[in-house]
C-alpha cells in the first residue's frame, strides 16, 4: 500500500539550508552587467558602496560562486520560522476534481506575513555587521516594510520606509505594524526627497509607484552619513537569499518521493519566484529534468508578457544603475491594483534573460480572477492568501482543470507567499462586485518605452 503523504511536511532546523545557491552561476549565459548611469560602463563592486552595504555590493556581482554560506547569525534567526511547510492541496485537489497532485510552500507563517523576511534579515545582518546607523527602503504592498522593519528591530538598526501612497492609503495597518517594530514610514512620494517634489510637480495626484518609492529611499541613503539603502526584490542578492524556498521545497519533494512537472510564482520583482524555481531551473539548465517553469504577472502592470528586454533604470528617478532587464519603462506608473507588491516597472535580470532564452513561460491574470481563485482556495485550504500569492494560485489552479481535462496527473508545486489579513480592503471590493480590472493599452506602454535610456554603442 502506498504510504500517504501528509498534508504538511516540514523539515527539521538540521534539515535546512545551510548555504544560499546563487543560480547565476549555473546559468550558460549570464545576465548583461549593470551600467552605471553616469559612465555607461559596467557596474564595478566600488560604484555600489554609496548605496548598498559592502558585502551585499559583492553578492549582487558574483555571477560565479554557486553556494554561498548562511552566516551563523542568520540561520539562528531563521530557526524563528524556518523551515516552512510544503503543503498537499488534497481539498483544493477534490474541489477541483482533477487528478493532478498541487503542492504549495507555505512562506506566510512569520510576522511580516511573507517570504520577504528571508531576505530582510540577511540584508539586516551585513548592515550591523558593517557597522552602518541606519537603513532606507521602499514598500509596496508592505510585507518587504514590515519584513525589514522586524529584522532592524531583532538587530538593533534604524529604518526608514518610503510607502507607495496607494498602498499605504489601502493598508493603514501595514503601516502600523512597521511602526511597532520601530520604523519610520512615509507615504510616497513625498516632499521629504528632490525626487518626490519633483514627481508631485510633475503629477500632483499620482497614487505613486515602486520606482517612485525606490528614487526616495536611494536619495535619502544617500544624504544620511552612515545609512545605507536596501531593496526586497528584483536584485540578485535577493534571489539569492530567497533561494531557501526552492531549496526547502526540492528537499522536501525528494523525501516524498516527489518531483513537479509544473513550477509557478507570482512576479513582480521577482523574489519569491527566484527564489522558488532556483534548483529546479538549475536541473532544467543542467539537463537533470525539465520541469516547465511559470511567472504569473499582474494584465495591469505586465513587464514579462508585454514589455521590453532592454536596458532601464530600476527606479523613476534615474539615479540607479541601468539593469538589462524585461521593463515597461521607468517612468510607467501602474494602476493602483490591490497586489501592490506586483506593481514594479521591471524584472529580475536574471529571471528576465532565462526567459528571454526560453527556460520560463509567463502568464498576465486580472485581478477580478486573482480574487476568484484566493477565495477559492481560503474556502477549501483554509489560508486566506495575499494578493499577490493569489496570482499563482489562480495559474495553478488554471494547470490543475487542464489536467483534469486531459486526464493527466501532474504533479504542480506553487509558491503561497504569504498571507492576505492585511488585505481585507480588496476582499471586501470583490465581494461587493466593486472589484476592476484594468488593461493598458498600447500607447499607455508606448509612453513608457518612449523614456528608455540611448547607451551610445550599447542600445541606441
Amino acid at each position: 500500500m502506498a504510504k500517504k503523504i501528509p498534508h504538511r511536511l516540514y523539515l527539521t532546523e538540521e534539515q535546512m539550508p545551510t548555504q544560499w545557491y546563487n543560480l547565476r552561476a549555473d546559468m550558460k549565459e549570464k545576465p548583461e552587467p549593470m551600467l552605471n548611469p553616469a559612465t555607461g560602463k559596467p557596474v564595478e563592486p566600488q560604484d555600489l558602496y554609496p548605496v548598498f552595504c559592502e558585502k551585499l555590493a559583492h553578492q549582487e556581482l558574483d555571477d560565479t560562486t554557486r553556494f554561498i554560506d548562511i552566516p551563523e547569525e542568520i540561520l539562528e534567526m531563521y530557526k524563528n520560522y524556518r523551515p516552512s511547510p510544503l503543503c498537499r492541496a488534497y481539498s483544493l485537489e477534490k474541489a477541483l476534481g482533477t487528478p493532478a497532485r498541487i503542492y504549495f510552500k507555505f512562506e506566510g507563517n512569520n510576522t511580516s506575513g511573507s517570504h520577504k523576511l528571508n531576505s530582510a534579515i540577511a540584508q539586516a545582518y551585513y548592515a550591523k555587521e558593517q557597522g552602518l546607523n541606519g537603513l532606507t527602503t521602499e514598500t509596496g504592498a508592505g510585507q518587504w516594510g514590515t519584513a525589514l522593519s522586524e529584522a532592524c528591530c531583532y538587530f538593533g538598526m534604524p529604518l526608514t520606509v518610503y510607502m507607495v501612497k496607494a498602498s499605504y492609503e489601502q493598508k493603514p495597518f501595514r503601516k502600523s505594524i512597521m511602526e511597532t517594530f520601530g520604523a519610520s514610514v512615509i507615504s510616497s512620494p513625498s516632499h521629504t526627497t528632490e525626487a518626490g517634489r519633483k514627481i508631485l510637480d510633475a503629477n500632483p495626484g499620482t497614487l505613486g509607484s515602486l520606482g517612485c518609492a525606490i528614487s526616495e529611499a536611494v536619495e535619502k541613503a544617500v544624504t544620511t552619513g552612515g545609512y545605507k539603502y536596501v531593496l526586497g526584490s528584483v536584485l540578485n542578492q535577493v534571489l539569492l537569499h530567497q533561494s531557501v524556498i526552492g531549496l526547502e521545497s526540492e528537499k522536501a519533494m525528494e523525501i516524498l518521493g516527489e518531483y513537479p512537472d509544473i513550477v509557478i510564482g507570482c512576479a513582480g520583482g521577482g523574489s519569491n519566484l527566484g527564489g522558488l524555481i532556483a534548483p529546479f531551473i538549475r536541473d532544467k539548465i543542467t539537463g537533470k529534468a525539465d520541469p516547465r517553469l511559470v511567472a504569473v504577472e499582474p494584465v495591469s502592470c505586465p513587464s514579462l508578457t508585454r514589455g521590453r528586454f532592454v536596458y532601464d533604470y530600476c527606479d523613476t528617478g534615474k539615479i540607479t544603475p541601468m539593469a538589462k532587464m524585461y521593463t515597461l519603462g521607468c517612468t510607467f506608473a501602474p494602476s493602483p491594483i490591490h497586489a501592490g507588491g506586483l506593481r514594479y516597472h521591471g524584472m529580475s535580470p536574471a529571471l528576465s534573460k532565462l526567459y528571454h532564452d526560453g527556460y520560463m513561460e509567463a502568464v498576465a491574470v486580472g485581478q477580478t480572477k486573482v480574487f476568484e481563485a484566493a477565495t477559492f482556495f481560503a474556502k477549501y485550504e483554509g489560508i486566506l492568501p495575499a494578493p499577490e500569492s493569489a496570482h499563482a494560485i489562480r495559474a495553478a489552479i488554471d494547470e490543475a482543470l487542464k489536467c483534469k481535462e486531459s486526464g493527466e496527473a501532474k504533479t504542480i508545486l506553487f509558491g503561497l507567499t504569504g498571507t492576505g489579513y492585511f488585505d481585507m480592503t480588496a476582499y471586501n471590493s470583490f465581494q461587493e462586485g466593486s472589484m476592476s480590472d484594468y488593461i493598458p493599452t498600447d500607447e499607455e506602454l508606448e509612453k513608457g518605452f518612449a523614456e528608455l535610456p540611448t547607451i551610445p554603442g550599447i542600445q541606441e
